[in-house]
C-alpha cells in the first residue's frame, strides 16, 4: 500500500481548511464563504492548485502554499513534504 502511505487529503470545515497526511492534521483559516474544495489540479512540494466553490460564485482556481504554514508550526518542511506524492479531496459533511 505504498500509494496510500504517500497520500494526503485536503478538506474544509466552516472557516478552516484541513490538510491531513498520515497522523498529522493541519488546520488553517480560510474564507467562511468556501463551500468546498472540488478537485486538486496540481501538487508541487507544498504548493496546491485546486478548484474551489465559494458561496454565490462560480468554481475557481485557488492556490494554497503550505510552506509558510508548516514553517510557522515548526515542521521540518522539506522532510514532511518529501513523503507526500499525491493530494486528494476528502468530502466533508456540514
Amino acid at each position: 500500500m505504498e500509494e496510500r502511505k504517500n497520500l494526503a487529503f485536503l478538506s474544509n470545515s466552516g472557516s478552516y481548511s484541513i490538510f491531513q497526511f498520515q497522523k498529522d492534521v493541519i488546520r488553517f483559516m480560510t474564507s467562511p464563504r468556501l463551500e468546498k474544495y472540488q478537485k486538486v489540479l496540481e501538487w508541487d512540494a507544498g504548493y496546491l492548485v485546486v478548484i474551489a466553490k465559494y458561496k454565490d460564485l462560480a468554481e475557481m482556481e485557488e492556490y494554497i502554499d503550505l510552506v509558510p504554514i508548516l514553517e510557522d508550526l515548526s515542521y521540518d518542511v522539506d522532510s514532511f513534504l518529501s513523503h507526500i506524492k499525491e493530494v486528494k479531496i476528502r468530502e466533508t459533511t456540514g
